[in-house]
């Protein structure tokens, strides 16, 4: 017997852990709370930047330094709950993240913010995979996996929407400071039922940390994310652009060759080896890439063109969480186990194209209830039945030792997807903004309000593309099984 089997042999058969469901409870509460830190502090930076006096060339660093430390040292975070216990690091990323969170709102210039944030996203790299590990240990199979995973798709997938909303009520009700300040409140109830509620288990003395891997990694995520955040404030063409994408690019490649070698690979290609799992890491990043076209450029049009408050901005997506949530039980649940992911996630796909495409007819004088709310409801529909499904096939089948780097790279492909995508669609609409204004006079209102539009309109354009080029990938490559809900197998039809 090896060792990676005696420390499995020693903990409790997953499905017979009691009180399971509250331990997805507390799982999905750490979740919420890394995923909603991506968009709480948005809509309190113009606050902050009034107190603590930083310009607006530095401002995106409270947001791109978070998103750095999370995306380039996930798969690390991943590894490391692997090798001491997904238990033990889970609880450790929540002190950290509590702490840090602590740091970031008693901060008192904008430096001591900046590596508070940093601190997050490092000890939220080590909470978010091994969150997702616990889950599919705990849900190993049948249709208790499925609705679990229904459940941890919605909070994944409406975080972004919950965290804009929680930030605009801390920000108009209290102080900026909470919206940082309210995490430990997440973490304390999350801290305080992990010790109850999850299954202890021990450490898996196989598993090494692939050092060379690690750095080939999360220099190469870094520098991507990194080049793509620089060109929202320079050119594409500017070197401390390309440079840094080219340098991003090689490191990654040298990572990919070095895991078909390496003793103990920090990824093992096996993991990216089933045609289901490689498709659901690419799902889940298009989705990650694709919904910021709602997030980020519909909240300046609730706020700036229809004069919508932060709380009531906020309140303006709850519409769109309660179709994801549906969509996402739906999906997992019913869809998934009866005609299989191939048939469901393009189709989701296609749904989310169709709804940003509506999104593109608004104009200055449309109303919510008319043009922004059945858009986003069919948007939601849309990613509810992709990142649900996408997640749960993501980690199915993967062997224990592997469940923790498998979770990270789920949480990688989200993260770096975001990322990207709005560093992307935010290039894309400034380009169109700065075009509409050309040989027109900028000092007219409502020519900035059309150009404003015009920049919001490529931003969902460009969404739906990719939302359309997801579905084709997801058609591509899904095999044709349907996903045995009973034993976790997957039947060829």
């Amino acid at each position: 017997m090896t060792n990676t089997q005696t420390v499995q042999a020693s903990s409790p058969p997953v499905d017979a852990v009691p009180r399971r469901w509250w331990a997805l409870a507390v799982i999905g509460t750490a979740q919420l709370m890394v995923v909603l830190d991506a968009t709480i502090v948005n809509i309190a930076l113009p606050t902050a930047q009034a107190d603590l006096g930083f310009s607006d060339g530095s401002r995106q660093w409270v947001v791109t330094a978070y998103a750095l430390a999370f995306g380039s040292l996930l798969l690390v975070g991943g590894r490391i709950a692997d090798m001491f216990g997904r238990r033990r690091v889970f609880l450790l990323g929540l002190v950290g993240f509590a702490a840090a969170s602590a740091l970031g709102g008693a901060a008192p210039n904008f430096t001591v913010l900046i590596a508070a944030r940093a601190l997050q996203g490092l000890f939220g790299a080590l909470l978010a995979p091994a969150a997702l590990a616990l889950l599919s240990t705990l849900f190993s199979h049948g249709k208790d996996r499925a609705r679990a995973f229904g459940v941890f798709g919605a909070i994944a997938g409406s975080g972004s929407a919950i965290g804009l909303l929680l930030g605009g009520l801390l920000t108009e009700y209290l102080t900026w400071r909470w919206t940082l300040l309210v995490n430990l409140a997440f973490a304390a109830v999350a801290f305080l039922g992990a010790l109850f509620l999850l299954p202890r288990a021990g450490r898996d003395t196989t598993v090494r940390i692939d050092i060379p891997g690690a750095l080939f990694v999360s220099a190469g995520l870094f520098a991507v994310v990194y080049g793509f955040s620089n060109a929202e404030q320079h050119d594409w063409s500017a070197p401390s652009t390309w440079g840094t994408l080219t340098a991003g690019a090689v490191l990654l490649l040298a990572f990919v060759l070095w895991q078909r070698h390496a003793a103990h690979p920090l990824l093992p290609l096996r993991v990216l080896a089933d045609r289901n799992r490689g498709a659901s890491y690419l799902s889940v990043g298009i989705v990650g890439a694709a919904m910021f076209g709602v997030f980020l450029f519909l909240t300046y049009y609730l706020q700036q063109t229809l004069h919508f408050t932060p709380v009531r901005t906020g309140l303006a997506f709850m519409p769109m969480v309660a179709a994801l949530m549906v969509a996402s039980a739906l999906s997992t649940s019913v869809l998934l186990p009866r005609i299989g992911p191939k048939p469901v996630v393009p189709a989701a796909m296609l749904i989310a194209a169709a709804g940003m495409v509506y999104l593109t007819r608004l104009d200055l004088d449309s109303t919510y209830s008319g043009g922004v709310l059945p858009a986003t409801v069919v948007v939601g529909l849309g990613i509810g039945g992709v990142i649900a499904p996408a997640m749960s096939l993501a980690t199915h089948q993967v062997a224990d030792h592997d469940a923790g780097v498998a979770s990270a790279t789920v949480n990688t492909a989200m993260q770096i997807g975001g990322s990207l995508g709005t560093a992307l669609l935010n290039t894309l609409a400034t380009s169109a903004a700065t075009h509409y204004l050309h040989d027109k006079d900028p000092g007219n209102p409502l020519v900035l309000g059309r150009a404003a539009l015009e920049s919001y309109s490529t931003a969902y354009a460009w969404s739906a593309g990719l939302f359309a080029a997801g579905c084709l990938i997801t058609l591509a490559l899904y095999r044709r099984d349907r996903v045995d809900t009973t034993t976790g197998g997957a039947v060829h039809m």
